[in-house]
């Protein structure tokens, strides 16, 4: 497929391009071109509908990679460019991009999300539909919001889509470091005490978007949030609603043997 990766040269986009293009035609919009050579590249903002115009012109699904100030979802501090920045990309970007995607006829993609849309102090997120989105934090508040907008097209404009709610994505160096020097797997994140953040390998993270853009090509007006944790003991995720809507569980440990 054409697959076009909004925000696609962020830290995310550029660690998983390498795995997607071995399957998929991909092309980026985002401020900056990507870091890898041989990707379609837009120049534009997510805010500028003639951009989303440009690239979305002729793909067949889409991934939303866009971020700016990211927050853990314990954290209640926040100001004024935090506020803005997050307002602006997590919900009238996508809402841009969502109705220009219809308006051209590409109803299939994938947002991504965050476990920051949930207060993270839970020990145990039984299930998706189950966990509210409650984040005290502007920035998970605002993904959430997204969820609620995407939601919105897959009902009333008969698109599919699923958020991906994904957690402490990491570059394969990185998470093997993490997970060896943090067996505690707590990590600061505005508060005394910090959170548990379940990091996500590289690949295992690139495999659960090539699934979910396989599982948007079925059915039609259709929204489904999915856990996304290195978690492979689900100590504190159910990560049940992966395997089976998606054939999609962490696998990046075998690395740590």
């Amino acid at each position: 497929m054409n697959v076009l990766l909004a925000g696609g040269s962020g830290r995310v986009g550029t660690f998983i391009t390498p795995y997607l293009r071995r399957h998929h035609a991909l092309r980026v919009l985002d401020l900056r071109p990507p870091r890898h050579e041989g990707i379609a590249y837009v120049e534009g903002s997510v805010t500028d509908p003639e951009a989303l115009r440009r690239a979305l012109d002729g793909v067949d699904a889409f991934i939303w990679l866009v971020m700016r100030h990211g927050q853990g979802g314990s954290v209640t501090a926040q100001d004024l460019p935090t506020i803005v920045d997050n307002y602006e990309v997590n919900t009238k970007g996508l809402h841009l991009l969502l109705y220009i995607a219809q308006e051209l006829g590409v109803k299939r993609g994938v947002y991504t999300s965050s476990m920051s849309v949930h207060y993270r102090k839970r020990e145990w997120y039984p299930a998706e539909e189950l966990v509210p989105l409650d984040s005290p934090s502007v920035y998970g508040l605002t993904k959430g919001f997204g969820e609620l907008i995407c939601q919105y097209f897959a009902r009333w404009f008969d698109m599919n889509l699923i958020a991906l709610r994904i957690t402490g994505p990491r570059e394969r160096q990185a998470w093997l470091e993490e997970r060896r020097s943090r067996p505690d797997r707590r990590y600061p994140d505005g508060t005394p005490e910090g959170s548990k953040i379940y990091v996500t390998d590289e690949e295992d993270l690139a495999t659960a978007y090539l699934r979910a853009l396989d599982a948007v090509q079925v059915g039609h007006g259709r929204f489904d949030a999915v856990f996304i944790a290195g978690d492979e003991h689900e100590e504190t995720h159910n990560l049940s609603k992966a395997r089976r809507l998606l054939g999609w569980e962490p696998r990046a440990q075998r690395l740590l043997e």
